[in-house]
Protein backbone atom coordinates (compact mmCIF):
# COMPACT_ATOMS: atom_id res chain seq x y z
CA UNK A 1 0.00 0.00 0.00
CA UNK A 2 1.11 3.66 -0.70
CA UNK A 3 -0.37 6.90 0.47
CA UNK A 4 0.65 10.29 -0.87
CA UNK A 5 0.75 12.47 1.76
CA UNK A 6 1.21 15.86 -0.46
CA UNK A 7 -0.38 16.56 -4.08
CA UNK A 8 -1.95 19.50 -5.64
CA UNK A 9 -4.66 19.80 -7.81
CA UNK A 10 -6.90 22.67 -8.82
CA UNK A 11 -10.67 22.99 -10.27
CA UNK A 12 -10.32 22.29 -13.85
CA UNK A 13 -11.55 25.82 -15.07
CA UNK A 14 -8.35 27.20 -13.56
CA UNK A 15 -5.61 24.42 -13.01
CA UNK A 16 -4.22 25.13 -16.56
CA UNK A 17 -3.72 28.96 -16.13
CA UNK A 18 -2.71 28.33 -12.15
CA UNK A 19 0.44 25.68 -12.87
CA UNK A 20 1.65 27.98 -15.42
CA UNK A 21 1.78 30.82 -13.68
CA UNK A 22 3.67 28.86 -11.39
CA UNK A 23 6.05 27.64 -13.30
CA UNK A 24 6.50 30.71 -14.49
CA UNK A 25 7.37 31.87 -11.24
CA UNK A 26 9.80 28.51 -10.79
CA UNK A 27 11.40 29.24 -13.82
CA UNK A 28 13.78 32.16 -12.50
CA UNK A 29 15.27 29.89 -10.52
CA UNK A 30 15.45 26.62 -12.76
CA UNK A 31 13.66 24.36 -14.89
CA UNK A 32 10.73 23.31 -12.74
CA UNK A 33 7.78 21.68 -14.87
CA UNK A 34 4.49 19.76 -13.91
CA UNK A 35 4.51 16.12 -14.60
CA UNK A 36 1.00 15.75 -14.76
CA UNK A 37 -2.06 18.41 -15.48
CA UNK A 38 -2.48 19.90 -11.89
CA UNK A 39 -6.60 18.65 -11.87
CA UNK A 40 -8.72 15.78 -10.28
CA UNK A 41 -9.10 13.32 -12.94
CA UNK A 42 -4.87 13.70 -14.06
CA UNK A 43 -4.46 12.85 -10.03
CA UNK A 44 -6.57 9.54 -10.31
CA UNK A 45 -4.90 8.54 -13.46
CA UNK A 46 -1.49 9.06 -11.97
CA UNK A 47 -2.41 7.02 -8.92
CA UNK A 48 -3.71 4.16 -11.11
CA UNK A 49 -0.59 4.11 -12.81
CA UNK A 50 1.59 4.47 -10.54
CA UNK A 51 0.08 2.28 -7.87
CA UNK A 52 -0.85 5.02 -5.30
CA UNK A 53 -3.72 3.82 -3.05
CA UNK A 54 -4.47 7.35 -1.63
CA UNK A 55 -3.72 10.82 -2.43
CA UNK A 56 -3.62 13.66 0.17
CA UNK A 57 -5.07 17.14 -1.55
CA UNK A 58 -3.21 20.07 0.17
CA UNK A 59 -4.93 23.42 -1.67
CA UNK A 60 -3.42 26.73 0.05
CA UNK A 61 -5.20 30.30 0.56
CA UNK A 62 -2.72 32.53 -0.53
CA UNK A 63 -4.94 35.95 0.30
CA UNK A 64 -7.68 36.32 3.05
CA UNK A 65 -10.95 35.59 1.22
CA UNK A 66 -9.90 32.20 -0.51
CA UNK A 67 -10.89 29.59 2.19
CA UNK A 68 -14.71 29.72 1.69
CA UNK A 69 -14.56 29.28 -2.14
CA UNK A 70 -11.01 26.88 -1.67
CA UNK A 71 -12.58 24.37 1.31
CA UNK A 72 -15.47 24.42 -0.54
CA UNK A 73 -13.69 23.03 -3.56
CA UNK A 74 -11.96 20.27 -0.86
CA UNK A 75 -15.27 18.95 0.47
CA UNK A 76 -16.58 18.18 -3.12
CA UNK A 77 -13.43 16.39 -3.35
CA UNK A 78 -12.77 14.58 -0.20
CA UNK A 79 -13.45 10.74 -0.32
CA UNK A 80 -13.08 10.47 -3.79
CA UNK A 81 -11.72 7.43 -4.95
CA UNK A 82 -8.80 7.18 -2.11
CA UNK A 83 -8.48 11.04 -2.68
CA UNK A 84 -8.43 12.59 1.02
CA UNK A 85 -8.51 16.89 0.77
CA UNK A 86 -7.13 18.69 3.86
CA UNK A 87 -8.68 22.48 3.71
CA UNK A 88 -6.96 25.76 4.07
CA UNK A 89 -7.24 29.56 5.37
CA UNK A 90 -4.61 32.75 5.54
CA UNK A 91 -3.19 33.30 8.85
CA UNK A 92 -4.27 36.84 8.64
CA UNK A 93 -7.73 36.57 7.77
CA UNK A 94 -10.47 37.92 10.63
CA UNK A 95 -12.46 34.54 10.72
CA UNK A 96 -9.57 32.36 11.21
CA UNK A 97 -11.10 30.40 14.28
CA UNK A 98 -14.28 30.03 12.83
CA UNK A 99 -12.73 28.69 9.30
CA UNK A 100 -10.89 26.08 11.52
CA UNK A 101 -14.22 24.69 12.54
CA UNK A 102 -16.27 24.76 9.54
CA UNK A 103 -13.18 22.98 7.83
CA UNK A 104 -13.53 20.51 11.17
CA UNK A 105 -17.64 20.02 10.33
CA UNK A 106 -16.94 19.26 6.50
CA UNK A 107 -14.88 16.28 7.51
CA UNK A 108 -11.50 17.26 6.34
CA UNK A 109 -9.00 15.80 8.37
CA UNK A 110 -6.18 18.78 8.17
CA UNK A 111 -5.36 22.41 6.78
CA UNK A 112 -2.02 22.89 4.84
CA UNK A 113 0.00 26.13 5.83
CA UNK A 114 2.32 27.99 2.80
CA UNK A 115 4.62 30.52 5.04
CA UNK A 116 6.51 31.83 1.60
CA UNK A 117 2.95 32.34 -0.64
CA UNK A 118 0.81 33.75 2.33
CA UNK A 119 4.22 35.93 3.90
CA UNK A 120 3.67 35.17 7.40
CA UNK A 121 6.47 33.42 9.68
CA UNK A 122 5.74 29.92 11.34
CA UNK A 123 7.02 31.17 15.12
CA UNK A 124 3.85 34.58 14.91
CA UNK A 125 1.68 34.85 16.89
CA UNK A 126 -1.21 34.50 14.19
CA UNK A 127 0.57 31.29 13.28
CA UNK A 128 0.98 30.07 16.91
CA UNK A 129 -2.95 30.85 17.39
CA UNK A 130 -3.93 28.73 14.56
CA UNK A 131 -1.24 25.60 15.10
CA UNK A 132 -2.78 25.25 19.03
CA UNK A 133 -6.48 25.46 17.65
CA UNK A 134 -5.46 22.42 15.33
CA UNK A 135 -3.85 20.46 17.70
CA UNK A 136 -7.19 21.18 19.85
CA UNK A 137 -9.50 20.29 16.96
CA UNK A 138 -7.62 17.21 16.08
CA UNK A 139 -6.78 18.74 12.73
CA UNK A 140 -3.41 17.61 10.99
CA UNK A 141 -1.37 20.80 9.81
CA UNK A 142 0.68 19.84 6.56
CA UNK A 143 3.53 23.16 6.56
CA UNK A 144 5.51 23.92 3.40
CA UNK A 145 9.01 24.06 5.33
CA UNK A 146 12.32 25.83 3.91
CA UNK A 147 12.86 26.87 0.32
CA UNK A 148 10.49 27.63 -2.39
CA UNK A 149 11.40 27.65 -6.03
CA UNK A 150 8.37 30.37 -6.75
CA UNK A 151 9.21 32.47 -3.79
CA UNK A 152 12.56 35.24 -3.14
CA UNK A 153 14.11 35.52 0.59
CA UNK A 154 13.66 35.94 3.63
CA UNK A 155 12.63 31.75 4.22
CA UNK A 156 9.37 32.25 6.19
CA UNK A 157 9.28 28.58 8.08
CA UNK A 158 13.30 27.39 8.46
CA UNK A 159 13.76 25.28 10.97
CA UNK A 160 14.72 26.86 13.66
CA UNK A 161 11.46 28.95 13.77
CA UNK A 162 9.40 25.46 13.40
CA UNK A 163 11.64 24.45 16.48
CA UNK A 164 10.37 28.41 18.49
CA UNK A 165 6.43 27.31 17.15
CA UNK A 166 6.84 23.87 19.35
CA UNK A 167 7.87 25.85 22.29
CA UNK A 168 3.47 26.51 22.27
CA UNK A 169 2.55 23.19 20.86
CA UNK A 170 3.03 19.36 21.16
CA UNK A 171 4.15 18.75 17.59
CA UNK A 172 2.83 15.59 16.99
CA UNK A 173 -0.02 16.98 14.32
CA UNK A 174 2.35 18.65 12.08
CA UNK A 175 3.93 17.59 8.84
CA UNK A 176 6.42 19.38 8.23
CA UNK A 177 7.00 19.14 3.92
CA UNK A 178 10.06 18.75 1.92
CA UNK A 179 11.91 16.57 4.68
CA UNK A 180 11.60 19.38 7.07
CA UNK A 181 12.72 22.50 5.06
CA UNK A 182 13.74 22.21 1.35
CA UNK A 183 17.31 22.68 0.55
CA UNK A 184 17.95 23.63 4.78
CA UNK A 185 18.19 19.73 5.93
CA UNK A 186 21.86 20.69 7.69
CA UNK A 187 19.53 22.81 9.92
CA UNK A 188 16.41 20.09 9.97
CA UNK A 189 18.93 17.99 11.55
CA UNK A 190 20.01 20.25 13.92
CA UNK A 191 17.18 21.38 14.94
CA UNK A 192 13.94 19.22 14.36
CA UNK A 193 15.10 15.79 14.11
CA UNK A 194 13.79 13.72 17.33
CA UNK A 195 10.80 16.45 18.02
CA UNK A 196 7.32 14.91 17.55
CA UNK A 197 7.22 16.30 14.08
CA UNK A 198 6.62 14.33 11.02
CA UNK A 199 8.60 15.20 7.81
CA UNK A 200 7.51 14.41 4.16
CA UNK A 201 9.19 13.61 1.44
CA UNK A 202 7.58 15.87 -1.10
CA UNK A 203 9.86 16.73 -3.79
CA UNK A 204 12.82 15.67 -2.62
CA UNK A 205 14.77 12.37 -3.74
CA UNK A 206 16.51 14.00 -5.95
CA UNK A 207 17.69 17.17 -3.90
CA UNK A 208 18.90 15.67 -1.47
CA UNK A 209 22.35 13.53 -0.94
CA UNK A 210 20.99 9.96 -0.35
CA UNK A 211 23.36 9.78 2.21
CA UNK A 212 21.73 12.59 4.18
CA UNK A 213 18.53 11.19 3.42
CA UNK A 214 19.22 7.68 4.89
CA UNK A 215 20.43 9.04 8.07
CA UNK A 216 17.22 11.74 8.66
CA UNK A 217 15.19 8.46 8.62
CA UNK A 218 17.45 6.52 11.19
CA UNK A 219 18.06 9.45 13.57
CA UNK A 220 14.16 11.23 13.34
CA UNK A 221 12.62 7.58 13.03
CA UNK A 222 10.82 5.86 10.13
CA UNK A 223 7.81 6.30 12.21
CA UNK A 224 8.31 10.21 11.57
CA UNK A 225 8.36 10.38 7.90
CA UNK A 226 5.47 9.87 5.45
CA UNK A 227 5.65 9.32 2.20
CA UNK A 228 4.96 12.03 -0.61
CA UNK A 229 5.92 13.29 -4.09
CA UNK A 230 4.43 17.15 -4.13
CA UNK A 231 2.25 15.71 -7.42
CA UNK A 232 2.04 17.70 -10.43
CA UNK A 233 5.42 19.00 -9.37
CA UNK A 234 7.40 15.40 -9.10
CA UNK A 235 5.91 11.85 -10.54
CA UNK A 236 4.44 9.97 -7.31
CA UNK A 237 5.67 6.80 -9.29
CA UNK A 238 9.57 8.04 -9.44
CA UNK A 239 9.46 9.37 -5.82
CA UNK A 240 8.22 5.67 -4.79
CA UNK A 241 10.71 3.90 -6.94
CA UNK A 242 13.35 6.03 -5.47
CA UNK A 243 12.19 5.54 -1.73
CA UNK A 244 11.34 2.21 -2.77
CA UNK A 245 15.38 1.21 -3.90
CA UNK A 246 17.02 2.67 -0.86
CA UNK A 247 19.04 0.82 1.66
CA UNK A 248 15.79 0.35 4.49
CA UNK A 249 14.16 -2.45 6.32
CA UNK A 250 10.78 -4.24 5.08
CA UNK A 251 9.28 -2.43 8.38
CA UNK A 252 10.96 0.96 7.64
CA UNK A 253 9.52 1.55 4.10
CA UNK A 254 5.69 0.02 5.30
CA UNK A 255 6.17 3.21 7.76
CA UNK A 256 7.03 5.53 5.04
CA UNK A 257 4.84 4.33 2.35
CA UNK A 258 1.48 3.86 4.24
CA UNK A 259 1.66 3.03 8.58
CA UNK A 260 2.01 6.38 9.32
CA UNK A 261 -0.32 8.04 7.12
CA UNK A 262 -2.97 5.86 8.15
CA UNK A 263 -2.50 6.65 12.04
CA UNK A 264 -2.67 10.11 10.83
CA UNK A 265 -5.60 10.02 8.90
CA UNK A 266 -7.32 7.28 10.90
CA UNK A 267 -7.85 5.30 8.34
CA UNK A 268 -8.64 1.67 9.98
Amino acid sequence: MIIDFHTHIFPDKMAERTIAVLEENASKRGNFRAAIPATLDALLASMEKNGIDCSVVLPIATNTRQSTTINAFAQTVNNTRGVFSFGSLHPMQEDWESVLYDIKEKGLRGIKLHPEYQQFYIDSPESIRILQKCEELDLITVLHAGNDVGTDPPVHCMPKRLKNALEYVKGDKIIAGHFGGWRAWDEVESCLVGTPVYFDTAYTVDHIDREQFLRIIKTHGSKKIVYASDSPWESQGHAAEVIGSMPLTKDEKDDIFYRNAKKLLKIY
